[in-house]
């Protein structure tokens, strides 16, 4: 502290200290590891969570919250709130005295709720995106088509960072589009309680009702479709969908289903500005085998993490998880979340 003579014979430090309350509101799709994320960092931050999972989803969470009471946190520490309404859980999320509100969700909800937050409450947003994937002409065909793939289809595409938006050099465009049509189409569709099951359904018949209808009117409008088609109620089978307009749902929209769109380019430079088009950015890709173009894509790439030769969706639990723009507010991820739940305070001792 010493460096002017004002702050002679002072000491001072730093310490963390929970913030307080954290409301998580949480999303289907992963309906075990997103509670985790939430709940766990808020234990390890010192702050008693109020936990609303999914209304489709709940069941995981009631567990873990049982979990928590059994694992020796005091009653009332980890609580799981069940609304009727959702108008009940935007009453939770702006009440005043919560400290911090961790939400996983559509963007329209999410920010929607941050705008009503009171004065001085904390928030982290995660929300969903489009992501890109380039392939530059010297990419390794036989080694990217299963990452991207799964990437693509792995929970029927129900994850904020699955592959959807493919920029193939034209040089390699239809041997491509050939070899993901027929890892596409031998994909196992159907009952995702059968562990050969590959992909499943969509959460409720009205996504799937959604997802095909943004197929049918991108067709419409131009695209070449190949697969797709209906398995159930719930399921359909993957789809892929080549040069669909640049204005299409498909195209600007996070689909959150079984589709992936191929879109063919000549300079990378174009790929890069068509990727980072959107207002929507997280997680992106680029596939090379030329370490130069590898370094100059991810640079460019509009996105908080850029995989080089592997899928978008990629994470292990101790990465910076983040949205950026529309696509959310600060920084997931365990160790990140919590430093997000937590108050630094400096003591300063005059001796």
């Amino acid at each position: 502290m010493g460096l002017t003579p004002a702050s002679e014979r002072r000491r001072a430090w730093t310490i963390q200290e929970p913030i307080g309350v954290v409301a998580a509101i949480s999303a289907f799709n992963h309906p075990l590891n997103l509670v985790v994320h939430q709940v766990g960092p808020a234990i390890a931050a010192g702050c008693p969570v109020i936990v609303k999972p999914a209304s489709t989803t709940p069941l995981s969470c009631l567990a873990l919250v049982a979990m928590t009471l059994e694992a020796g946190l005091p009653e009332g520490w980890v609580q799981s709130f069940l609304p009727e309404e959702t108008e009940l859980a935007e009453r939770l999320a702006t009440d005043p005295r919560i400290a911090f509100l961790s939400f996983i969700g559509s963007g329209r909800v999410g920010w929607y709720l941050r705008s009503k937050l009171p004065a001085g409450t904390r928030c982290a947003l995660e929300h969903g995106g489009a992501a890109p994937v380039i392939i530059d002409a010297s990419a390794d065909l036989d080694r990217l088509i299963e990452p991207i793939v799964k990437g693509g289809y792995y929970h029927a595409g129900q994850v904020c960072v699955s592959v959807q938006r493919i920029f193939v050099h034209q040089t390699l465009r239809e041997a491509f589009i050939e070899r993901l049509a027929a890892r596409a189409a031998a994909l196992k569709v159907g009952d995702p309680t059968k562990p050969e099951t590959e992909v499943g359904p969509l959460i409720t018949p009205r996504e799937a009702v959604r997802v095909e209808t943004w197929i049918s009117e991108a067709v419409a409008a131009g695209a070449r479709l190949v697969g797709g088609g209906r398995h159930s109620e719930t399921t359909l089978n993957p789809s892929i969908l080549i040069d669909p307009p640049g204005d299409a749902k498909v195209s600007t929209l996070e689909v959150f289903g079984p589709v992936t769109c191929v879109y063919g380019f000549t300079e990378i430079e174009r790929a890069i500005s068509e990727a980072n088009a959107l207002p929507v950015a997280f997680q992106s890709s680029i596939f090379t085998r030329d370490l130069e173009t590898a370094l100059h894509t991810a640079e460019l790439l509009d996105a908080s993490a850029v995989m080089v030769n592997d899928h978008t969706a990629f994470r292990t639990d101790w990465m910076p998880f983040a949205g950026r723009h529309e696509s959310g507010y600060g920084v997931g991820g365990i160790p990140y979340t919590v430093k997000e739940m937590t108050a630094e305070k400096m003591i300063v001792f005059s001796s």
